[in-house]
Protein backbone atom coordinates (compact mmCIF):
# COMPACT_ATOMS: atom_id res chain seq x y z
CA UNK A 1 0.00 0.00 0.00
CA UNK A 2 1.75 2.87 -0.88
CA UNK A 3 -1.24 5.82 0.00
CA UNK A 4 -0.33 7.84 2.32
CA UNK A 5 -3.46 8.81 3.34
CA UNK A 6 -4.60 5.11 4.07
CA UNK A 7 -1.79 5.11 6.49
CA UNK A 8 -3.21 8.61 8.25
CA UNK A 9 -7.00 7.31 8.28
CA UNK A 10 -6.35 4.36 9.93
CA UNK A 11 -3.68 6.37 12.49
CA UNK A 12 -6.40 8.57 13.08
CA UNK A 13 -8.51 5.26 13.97
CA UNK A 14 -6.37 3.73 15.92
CA UNK A 15 -5.67 7.00 17.83
CA UNK A 16 -9.41 7.62 18.41
CA UNK A 17 -9.92 4.25 19.89
CA UNK A 18 -7.20 4.22 22.34
CA UNK A 19 -4.87 1.95 20.29
CA UNK A 20 -2.02 4.81 20.72
CA UNK A 21 1.33 2.60 19.02
CA UNK A 22 -0.71 1.10 16.17
CA UNK A 23 -1.96 4.73 15.39
CA UNK A 24 2.09 6.04 15.68
CA UNK A 25 3.02 3.34 13.52
CA UNK A 26 0.13 3.87 10.47
CA UNK A 27 1.13 7.36 10.89
CA UNK A 28 4.82 6.71 10.62
CA UNK A 29 4.30 5.34 7.28
CA UNK A 30 2.03 7.78 6.24
CA UNK A 31 4.72 10.38 6.86
CA UNK A 32 7.84 8.01 5.12
CA UNK A 33 5.43 8.74 1.84
CA UNK A 34 3.74 12.21 2.51
CA UNK A 35 5.16 14.41 5.25
CA UNK A 36 4.28 18.30 4.31
CA UNK A 37 1.09 18.43 6.18
CA UNK A 38 0.16 19.05 9.65
CA UNK A 39 -2.70 16.61 10.42
CA UNK A 40 -0.39 13.24 10.54
CA UNK A 41 1.79 15.44 13.30
CA UNK A 42 -0.77 16.61 15.12
CA UNK A 43 -2.46 12.98 15.60
CA UNK A 44 1.04 11.69 16.05
CA UNK A 45 1.57 14.69 18.95
CA UNK A 46 -2.20 13.62 20.35
CA UNK A 47 -0.51 9.76 20.36
CA UNK A 48 2.43 10.81 22.00
CA UNK A 49 1.02 13.03 24.54
CA UNK A 50 -1.57 10.02 25.94
CA UNK A 51 1.14 8.07 25.85
CA UNK A 52 3.12 10.63 28.40
CA UNK A 53 5.86 10.91 25.50
CA UNK A 54 6.09 14.51 25.90
CA UNK A 55 9.40 15.57 24.65
CA UNK A 56 8.11 13.76 21.01
CA UNK A 57 4.87 15.17 21.32
CA UNK A 58 6.06 18.75 21.87
CA UNK A 59 8.26 18.15 18.73
CA UNK A 60 5.02 16.98 16.33
CA UNK A 61 2.82 19.78 17.67
CA UNK A 62 5.42 22.17 16.74
CA UNK A 63 5.91 20.15 13.43
CA UNK A 64 2.26 20.82 13.31
CA UNK A 65 2.89 24.72 13.91
CA UNK A 66 6.02 25.20 11.74
CA UNK A 67 3.43 23.35 8.63
CA UNK A 68 -0.11 25.64 9.65
CA UNK A 69 0.31 28.26 11.98
CA UNK A 70 -3.64 28.50 12.78
CA UNK A 71 -3.75 25.20 14.34
CA UNK A 72 -5.17 26.10 17.23
CA UNK A 73 -5.61 22.65 19.19
CA UNK A 74 -1.62 22.22 18.35
CA UNK A 75 -1.11 25.53 20.33
CA UNK A 76 -3.43 24.19 23.41
CA UNK A 77 -2.27 20.90 23.82
CA UNK A 78 1.19 22.59 24.03
CA UNK A 79 0.53 24.84 26.26
CA UNK A 80 -1.35 21.61 28.20
CA UNK A 81 2.05 19.80 28.43
CA UNK A 82 4.04 22.48 29.62
CA UNK A 83 1.37 23.56 32.25
CA UNK A 84 0.98 19.95 33.09
CA UNK A 85 4.51 18.55 33.26
CA UNK A 86 5.68 16.85 36.78
CA UNK A 87 8.83 15.08 35.49
CA UNK A 88 11.00 18.46 34.42
CA UNK A 89 11.12 21.15 37.60
CA UNK A 90 10.57 24.09 36.25
CA UNK A 91 8.36 24.08 33.17
CA UNK A 92 8.28 26.72 30.41
CA UNK A 93 5.49 28.73 31.56
CA UNK A 94 5.94 31.52 29.22
CA UNK A 95 6.07 29.47 25.99
CA UNK A 96 2.82 28.34 27.61
CA UNK A 97 1.35 31.33 27.66
CA UNK A 98 2.66 32.58 24.81
CA UNK A 99 0.96 29.11 23.20
CA UNK A 100 -2.58 30.19 24.99
CA UNK A 101 -2.17 33.64 23.67
CA UNK A 102 -2.17 32.33 19.91
CA UNK A 103 -4.88 30.41 20.76
CA UNK A 104 -7.15 32.95 21.81
CA UNK A 105 -5.86 35.18 19.10
CA UNK A 106 -6.97 32.68 16.71
CA UNK A 107 -10.48 31.67 18.48
CA UNK A 108 -11.23 34.36 21.64
CA UNK A 109 -14.00 32.08 22.72
CA UNK A 110 -12.02 29.15 23.79
CA UNK A 111 -13.77 28.55 27.06
CA UNK A 112 -10.92 25.63 27.78
CA UNK A 113 -7.66 27.99 26.53
CA UNK A 114 -9.59 30.59 28.93
CA UNK A 115 -9.15 28.34 31.48
CA UNK A 116 -5.56 27.06 31.04
CA UNK A 117 -4.64 30.79 30.64
CA UNK A 118 -6.03 31.41 34.07
CA UNK A 119 -4.28 28.70 35.38
CA UNK A 120 -1.04 29.54 33.88
CA UNK A 121 -1.55 33.09 35.57
CA UNK A 122 -2.19 31.65 38.65
CA UNK A 123 1.19 29.96 38.37
CA UNK A 124 3.54 33.24 37.50
CA UNK A 125 1.43 34.99 40.86
CA UNK A 126 -0.37 37.37 38.43
CA UNK A 127 -3.68 36.69 39.90
CA UNK A 128 -5.24 40.05 38.51
CA UNK A 129 -4.68 38.66 35.15
CA UNK A 130 -6.17 35.02 35.79
CA UNK A 131 -9.15 36.43 37.28
CA UNK A 132 -9.63 38.75 33.88
CA UNK A 133 -9.51 35.54 31.74
CA UNK A 134 -11.75 33.70 34.13
CA UNK A 135 -14.53 36.64 33.82
CA UNK A 136 -14.08 36.28 30.48
CA UNK A 137 -14.94 32.82 30.66
CA UNK A 138 -17.67 32.95 32.47
CA UNK A 139 -19.41 35.73 30.21
CA UNK A 140 -19.34 32.81 27.64
CA UNK A 141 -20.46 30.14 29.87
CA UNK A 142 -21.70 31.22 33.03
CA UNK A 143 -22.05 27.82 34.57
CA UNK A 144 -18.50 26.43 34.26
CA UNK A 145 -18.12 24.95 37.63
CA UNK A 146 -13.96 24.92 37.45
CA UNK A 147 -13.79 28.62 36.45
CA UNK A 148 -16.27 29.68 39.23
CA UNK A 149 -14.13 27.53 42.06
CA UNK A 150 -11.18 28.74 40.33
CA UNK A 151 -12.40 32.31 40.99
CA UNK A 152 -13.37 31.52 44.40
CA UNK A 153 -10.40 30.50 45.72
CA UNK A 154 -8.12 33.42 44.07
CA UNK A 155 -11.04 35.65 45.32
CA UNK A 156 -10.08 34.70 48.98
CA UNK A 157 -6.78 32.93 49.11
CA UNK A 158 -4.72 35.39 46.85
CA UNK A 159 -6.60 38.63 46.32
CA UNK A 160 -7.34 40.87 49.43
Amino acid sequence: MTDYKYYLDNGIFDIQNGRFQNGIENINKSLELKNDWEIPYFYRAVAFQALENFDEAILDYTKALQLNEKMIDAYYNRAKILLSRKDIENPDLTRAINDLEKALEFDPNFVEALYAMAAAQKKIGDFTNALAYLDRLLEIEPEAVHARALKKLLLTKYVK
